[in-house]
């Protein structure tokens, strides 16, 4: 009985450690391949990217050098290899078993009943197995999911002075300085466990403990926010000095329950957050001025002690809400003030 492969999920191939090769690798499959990395839930540690690739598979791109072989099973999972979803990893293991195939085992690493099989084949390269539907790597897996209500945090980070970039610039000249800017907010946003959800114009929104619960995940999205500004900032450097753009980044975060899941048409299923939290968020966005991180009660409560740099200011009353809401700030080291632009 042969085994039941539903499709090819996704081929890992591995790039130089760091930041940098992340960022090289995302260019190349890009802008010569023409690829786009899939900007929905993805927990990975080693700030690698998910890249689609077709209707259903992927490019899984591995950041950083082996990793301990024991993690899984005596297999080092970030060389390069080919990801196979079947139909029933029970059946699938029953059959290598049946066929006395050497396999290793790894379990939760997608999730806590997950389950993947290594093996390798005659020449000797590395093969994944695991169940369809136990991760959330493409649309395809997600979509028996649904939604649910879960906990977490929410950050929207938005460019100040897009507006006049796009103005002056062509759009052969303005899509390269977006790509620059959402390569490094996707790699700090990874970096701290975060998942991007929505990425549009010059704004992304990510969650923190989304979709799945962390206790830090409020500490985890304040420290992201402050490095998407301190990473930011050679960025414009480099722009003021080439095009004479003044531009920066405003911060909004919110912590709250939220729906986490498909939206949207049958055929074009979004996978993201609705709910009042991730519009507190939007809302505290619009009102950050450039290098600014503003941020609510629930997210202040939340860190354990509070860093001594954060303000309180004065109650906001937001559009769509009839209470007022207790924000606080991380400032800008200068004041520059282009929310206006930003709308």
């Amino acid at each position: 009985m042969a085994l039941k492969i539903a499709e090819l999920h996704h081929h890992a191939v591995r790039v130089a450690p760091g930041p940098d090769g992340t960022a090289a690798a995302m260019r190349f499959y890009g802008e010569v391949l023409g690829l786009e990395a899939d900007q929905s839930a993805w927990d990975r540690a080693d700030g690698g990217l998910c890249i689609n690739a077709g209707e259903s598979a992927q490019i899984h791109v591995h950041g950083g050098g082996a990793r301990p072989a024991a993690a899984s099973g005596g297999f080092d999972t970030s060389v390069p290899h080919v990801a196979l979803a079947v139909v029933a990893i029970d059946e699938a293991q029953a059959e290598l078993d049946r066929l006395a195939i050497p396999y290793r085992v790894a379990h939760g690493r997608l999730g806590p009943e997950s389950r993947q099989l290594f093996l390798t084949d005659p020449a000797g390269n590395l093969i994944e197995l695991h169940q369809l539907g136990t991760c959330r790597c493409t649309a395809r897996a997600r979509s028996g999911f649904g939604q649910a209500r879960v906990s977490g945090t929410v950050l929207f980070a938005d460019m100040r002075g897009f507006t006049s970039v796009a103005e002056r610039l062509s759009p052969g000249e303005v899509v390269p300085l977006l790509n620059e800017y959402f390569s490094m907010l996707s790699l700090v946003t990874t970096r701290h466990g975060g998942t991007i959800f929505h990425i549009a114009g010059d704004g992304l929104m990510a969650g923190f403990g989304l979709p799945l619960p962390a206790d830090d995940a409020s500490e985890r999205a304040l420290t992201a926010a402050r490095c998407m500004i301190a990473e930011f900032a050679p960025l414009a450097a480099s722009w003021k000095s080439r095009l004479g753009l003044d531009t920066g980044i405003g911060i909004g975060i919110n912590a709250g329950d939220v729906i986490v899941g498909d939206v949207g048409a049958p055929d074009r299923p979004s996978y993201t957050l609705i709910g009042d939290a991730v519009n507190v968020a939007a809302r505290l966005v619009q009102r950050a001025r450039a290098g600014e991180v503003l941020f609510s009660r629930s997210v202040r409560q939340s860190l354990d002690p509070p860093p001594d740099d954060v303000l309180e200011l004065p109650s906001l009353v937001l559009r769509g809400r009839s209470r007022p809401v207790e924000i606080f700030c991380i400032a800008a080291d200068s004041r520059l003030d282009l929310r206006a632009d930003a709308a």
